[in-house]
């Protein structure tokens, strides 16, 4: 019986405290996963921009990276070309 009390206890309080720390830490996370998305964006732009017409990096760079870019560059394109709100820019 104490076991379940125990147990119950603590649930409640491994509960309580993932609450805490999801208010507390949702803004970091989030602020920081909207950084890593800019980043693959920008380094999807420098590295395989031409096949948007624009030439940043010398080809031979670009085809260096691309056997690690290749499974991205489908979801970046849609990503890129995707029409936008004035609402995305709220989220």
């Amino acid at each position: 019986m104490a076991d379940k009390k125990e147990q119950k206890k603590g649930g409640f309080l491994t509960a309580l405290k993932g609450v805490l720390y999801g208010m507390a830490s949702h803004g970091n996370v989030t602020a920081a996963l909207r950084t890593r998305m800019h980043m693959e964006h920008l380094f999807m732009f420098i590295t395989l921009g031409d096949m948007l017409g624009i030439p940043v990096l010398p080809p031979y760079y670009s085809l260096r990276i691309l056997p690690y870019a290749v499974p991205n560059i489908e979801s970046w394109k849609q990503r890129v070309f995707r029409e936008r709100d004035f609402t995305d820019a709220i989220y």
